[in-house]
């Protein structure tokens, strides 16, 4: 039988899957952590030593100083991911999530893009301006739950020219 991946062997390989934040990539080897101890019942026997939460800790410091693990990385992997489905305001409160937020040139290039990705997605979704109160109402929602801005919604279903 083979031994399972050691806590350092399984945080490298989340992160060579994808980036992750401090806060998500803490949260996933914690529950690793505590389900390895659990098993092996080393938690209730080894007392303070084994404390999940300062190994994990310990790895994280290192992982940051190894450059394994990198904030402004997963900022910009999630910003590139997301930019071309979502708004500002989603974009901003899913990096909150994680308790992360965009320096000032992306938030600035982000903004002077978001009508023209709320254009996009709203000629992928709809093609055309809508006939009645209605159905502009619907394009409007849609665009609100992607997170783009009441202003830029606004100009959008208004003038899908942008004129």
């Amino acid at each position: 039988m083979s031994q399972p991946l050691s806590l350092k062997a399984r945080a490298i390989a989340l992160l060579a899957q994808r980036e992750h934040s401090a806060v998500e990539l803490r949260r996933k080897l914690l529950r690793l952590a505590r389900e390895r101890d659990a098993q092996s019942g080393t938690a209730a026997d080894a007392g303070p030593a084994s404390d999940p939460v300062a190994e994990v800790e310990l790895l994280l410091v290192w992982l940051q100083a190894q450059g394994y693990l990198n904030e402004s990385r997963f900022v910009e992997s999630r910003v590139h991911a997301r930019a071309s489905r979502h708004g500002n305001l989603r974009i901003r409160q899913e990096l909150a999530q994680h308790g992360l937020a965009l320096d000032a040139a992306q938030a600035e290039a982000l903004k002077s893009s978001e009508f023209d990705r709320a254009k996009a997605i709203w000629q992928r979704k709809f093609g055309s301006p809508a006939e009645d109160a209605a159905g502009r109402a619907r394009q409007m929602r849609f665009l609100a739950g992607r997170g783009f801005s009441a202003d830029v919604i606004r100009r959008l279903v208004r003038d899908p020219d942008g004129d």
